[in-house]
C-alpha cells in the first residue's frame, strides 16, 4: 500500500464526532515500512490525539525510530499542515529535509519539508549541558 492509501484507510476510521473533521496520516520509516494513524477526538477536547501522533506511535511500537517521509490527508477547501505539536513530534524522528506530503481525498498533493514547517525547532542539542 502507498502512503496515500494507508492514510486514506486510516482516515476512514477517525473518531471525530465533535468536529466531523477526519484526518489520516501515514509514516514511511527508515526501513520502508508504512504505519498509519487517524485523529481520535474526546469530549474533553484537548485530550484527543492527532493522526500524525497515531502513525508515529505505531511506528515506535513496531521498534522503528526514523521517519523517512510522512503524508497527512484531510478534507476541506485547502490542504492541511500538521499542528504545532505534531510538527515537533515529527521533527523528533526525522531530519530537516524529510518530506511532508499534504493531501486531500481526491489525491491532490503538495510537498514541503520538516525544516520548512518548523524552522528553528527545539531539538536534542538544546538539552546538552554546556
Amino acid at each position: 500500500m502507498t502512503l496515500l492509501e494507508t492514510a486514506l484507510n486510516a482516515r476512514k476510521n477517525a473518531y471525530a464526532p465533535y468536529s466531523n473533521f477526519k484526518v489520516g496520516a501515514a509514516v514511511r520509516s527508515g526501513s520502508g515500512k508504512i504505519f498509519g494513524g487517524c485523529n481520535v477526538e474526546n469530549v474533553a477536547s484537548p485530550e484527543g490525539t492527532c493522526a500524525e501522533a497515531g502513525a508515529i506511535a505505531a511506528m515506535i511500537a513496531a521498534g522503528e525510530t526514523e521517519i523517512a517521509e510522512i503524508l497527512v490527508v484531510a478534507g476541506g477547501p485547502v490542504l492541511i499542515t500538521p499542528c504545532g505539536g505534531c510538527r515537533q513530534k515529527i521533527a523528533e524522528f526525522s531530519e530537516l529535509d524529510t518530506p511532508v506530503i499534504l493531501a486531500n481525498p481526491a489525491g491532490e498533493t503538495s510537498t514541503t519539508t520538516v525544516g520548512d514547517l518548523l524552522p528553528g525547532s527545539f531539538d536534542k542539542s538544546h538539552l546538552q549541558k554546556g
